[in-house]
């Protein structure tokens, strides 16, 4: 196949120009200006809409296998591909947790046959698996992840032994879910004693709060300092925690990096009291000084990724009581309408979306040919129209879950094409029920 796309405003490592772009199967053949049109398959007329990189979230939960009744990979991707979203890297916390090569590559069969977007999945680390951590494969697996914190129950990895054994053997990146298990149950003690069952949503981050973050991030920071591991800090939440981390050097040279999801740059512990358990994710959305501290560091690059921590529940289940009802929330559909809003409202430039969304996870974890608009390049885009939005409603989500925290949100821009591997699989607001995706390599040694 080959599409030629013409008389777009490409955005790609800090500039914007106008030009057009001829794929070719696969790949990104040409870009310049005045290409021919001979010989084509498709032509699509781009005045006035920006063409980016294909957006790579490095940290979705598309609950398959053991939980598919939140979501799956066909339909989250299905989302995140509406989104713009072209590759993504799932996490270990499906059931049975990815803590075997043989079940991580159960997880990969699966998406060969399901994803309408690029995959790669974690492997999860526990307190007693560094064998199965050190089989890892660095050339076709994103990463090994770790929780710090008690969001996941069994993946709890809380044996400081057992930690510097896993930071000082694997050469491959670690990232990490950072907070303190001791401090939230401490927190959740003292609110039992003020409201018994039933605490507010309001408590949860007071409960989670920046302590337990800042305690477990800081201690994460200083083990991979002291043994030299490559270290991905995901979803940092609080203004403090963004003193852990440099701007002074380029990204490709950072040992520790960092990440801020969309709903913390968008949400606040305001919030709580009309959005309640929808916007119950861990670590909490945390207070407007800590949603400005996020987003200095963010335009500083002291934090280097935004994603989504995708993680879609029922309805049923996110309608429980604070105590049962369970952390996180579907985002991939509009994380890249939601940073768009925030570029029509001045907060941050299109090139510093491209860098944060695409740019950087694809440096950070080290990308084969994807992340940027280049000539041999695989042919991941997205094609937006600044002037044309639409609202977020029920009808429209693609969430197995059926719900968003955004619903009733009026966004000024659409996504209009997603171009995944070449092919068109979103247009107009239809995916394409053909599947495309494939999986992720990485340059490594």
């Amino acid at each position: 196949m080959k599409i030629l796309i013409k008389n777009a405003h490409l955005v790609n490592e800090n500039q914007i120009i106008e030009s057009d772009l001829l794929i070719e199967n696969d790949l990104i053949s040409k870009i310049g200006k005045n290409i021919a049109g001979e010989n084509v398959d498709q032509i699509i007329d781009a005045s006035g809409k920006y063409l980016l990189p294909g957006i790579i979230d490095d940290q979705v939960h598309f609950r398959e296998p053991g939980l598919t009744w939140k979501g799956d990979i066909e339909s989250e991707s299905r989302a995140a591909v509406a989104g713009g979203i072209t590759s993504f890297m799932e996490q270990p916390n499906t059931v049975p947790n990815a803590v075997t090569q043989e079940l991580l590559e159960e997880k990969y069969k699966i998406a060969a046959e399901k994803s309408f977007a690029n995959y790669s999945f974690m492997m999860g680390g526990t307190n007693d698996n560094l064998e199965e951590i050190l089989k890892t494969n660095p050339r076709n697996v994103a990463g090994i992840k770790l929780f710090l914190g008690s969001s996941t129950g069994n993946m709890l990895v809380d044996n400081p032994e057992t930690l510097e054994k896993i930071f000082s053997s694997t050469k491959m990146l670690i990232a990490v879910h950072c907070e303190d298990e001791g401090t939230i149950r401490k927190n959740t003690e003292i609110a039992k004693e003020k409201y018994g069952e039933d605490i507010p949503v309001t408590e949860h981050h007071l409960i989670r709060s920046e302590e337990a973050c800042y305690i477990s991030s800081s201690k994460a920071v200083e083990l991979a300092k002291k043994t030299g591991a490559r270290l991905h800090l995901f979803h940092i939440s609080t203004a403090k925690e963004t003193e852990l981390f440099r701007n002074d050097i380029p990204l490709k040279d950072k040992k520790i990096t960092a990440e801020v999801c969309v709903h913390h740059l968008t949400f606040t512990s305001d919030d709580y009291g009309t959005k309640g358990n929808f916007i119950k994710w861990n670590p909490a959305v945390k207070t407007q000084k800590d949603k400005d501290g996020l987003w200095k560091a963010l335009l500083d690059d002291r934090i280097d990724v935004i994603a989504t921590d995708h993680a879609p529940h029922t309805l049923d289940e996110k309608s429980q009581n604070y105590l049962q009802a369970p952390s996180g929330g579907p985002l991939v559909q509009h994380s890249l309408n939601v940073m768009l809003e925030n570029f029509k409202n001045g907060k941050i430039s299109l090139e510093k979306i491209v860098e944060k969304m695409c740019h950087n996870p694809a440096i950070l974890f080290e990308i084969e040919k994807r992340g940027f608009i280049k000539e041999g390049y695989k042919a991941d885009l997205v094609l937006v129209d600044l002037n044309d939005g639409y609202t977020v409603s029920k009808e429209n989500l693609l969430y197995k879950c059926g719900w968003s925290p955004l619903e009733g949100t009026k966004f000024q821009s659409k996504i209009t094409h997603t171009f995944v591997n070449g092919f068109l699989a979103f247009e107009n607001g239809k995916v394409s029920d053909e599947k495309h995706g494939e999986r992720l390599l990485f340059d490594r040694d």
